[in-house]
């Protein structure tokens, strides 16, 4: 059992059939997951707005229509149990694990989370590594990246390996589809923090940490790109904030900007295959790090998923039909 701290950040508008309604009985009805004393406590710790101002009374009566925000922090208790979960184990030896991880699994438990994590995978496969902090997990890759990520069985080898990542000696590559003609790869240099007001997203901002990513143009498409990156810093969504910093978003995206866009004329199975793809375009396909304990340096790659494989043949037979510049 383990304490989890969680940011939460909900989001509704009061329907009119909540007019003369308190506060706390009408969010306790827009959220009905939390409770309703849980929901109280946010209220008067200022953690509520009515259209973008703060209310600390529960008691206070809604009009109907108006914006509700709230924006919390939630502990919450996380029992980490083995799992019999299937991982695609790359390489493994007496110090770590190499793991090519699939859309749609999350690293670690937690709230809405709680089990069928890959966490709870490691501990199923390898019991002993529950003496390790987090489960021996290095770095974390978001729940629909897919690709490379490494994971310590001993706590030396932990520490070693976090020590390169800090000292930025660990090689991280991807590749993604993004949105947009890119005419040239380049550098995006832009400080990353929480977002002031989307509390679950990140956000170029000048007060936030250092992140660097560097990226090169693989193929062009006539409304997509294919890009290749390699990560300087790793800061939580790092690539996908800069992307859409500089208005090429990350295919299916959603939460930065990455909702499809169809050139003129896309034929209909294009059309079917973009508007199907429901994650980021993003894959972690390279790995490269200094092996704790025999210090010898080690690379691994991984293939691209096949949807996103699927995803480039489309792009590839759309720009072969429409041989021409993108049009909008």
């Amino acid at each position: 059992m383990s304490q989890q701290v969680n940011e939460i950040s909900l989001n509704a508008k009061a329907s009119d059939d909540l007019y003369d309604t308190r506060l706390d009985q009408s969010i306790a009805r827009l959220f009905p997951e939390y409770s309703r004393s849980k929901l109280k406590e946010w209220i008067l710790a200022g953690k509520v707005k009515l259209n973008n101002e703060i209310v600390t009374t529960p008691r206070l009566k809604l009009k109907g229509g108006e914006e509700i925000e709230i924006s919390a922090m939630q502990e919450v208790q996380v029992t980490n149990q083995a799992q019999d979960i299937k991982l695609d184990i790359v390489h493994e030896d007496d110090d770590i694990i190499i793991i090519n991880k699939p859309a749609d699994l999350v690293v670690h438990p937690g709230a809405g989370n709680t089990s069928g994590t890959i966490l709870n995978a490691l501990l199923n496969h390898y019991p002993d590594i529950e003496n390790v902090p987090r489960a021996g997990i290095v770095h974390r890759l978001d729940k629909d990246t897919t690709g490379l990520m490494v994971v310590a069985k001993t706590l030396s080898a932990q520490t070693q390996l976090v020590k390169q990542l800090q000292a930025r000696e660990m090689g991280r590559e991807y590749e993604a589809l993004v949105l947009g003609n890119m005419i040239a790869g380049g550098i995006v240099d832009e400080n990353i923090d929480r977002h002031a007001t989307k509390r679950t997203l990140m956000a170029v901002r000048q007060t936030g940490k250092e992140a660097v990513t560097h990226y090169r143009v693989k193929k062009k498409y006539r409304a997509h790109t294919h890009i290749r990156l390699k990560l300087e810093t790793g800061r939580t969504h790092q690539i996908r904030v800069h992307m859409a910093h500089i208005k090429h978003p990350i295919v299916g995206d959603i939460q930065y900007g990455g909702r499809p866009r169809l050139p003129k004329n896309a034929s209909s199975d294009f059309v079917r295959h973009l508007q199907s793809f429901k994650r980021q375009a993003l894959h972690a396909i390279q790995l490269s790090l200094t092996h704790p304990t025999s210090e010898e340096n080690l690379s691994w790659s991984v293939a691209i998923p096949n949807d996103m494989q699927k995803l480039l043949v489309e792009m590839g037979k759309d720009l072969e039909i429409n041989d021409m510049p993108s049009q909008w």
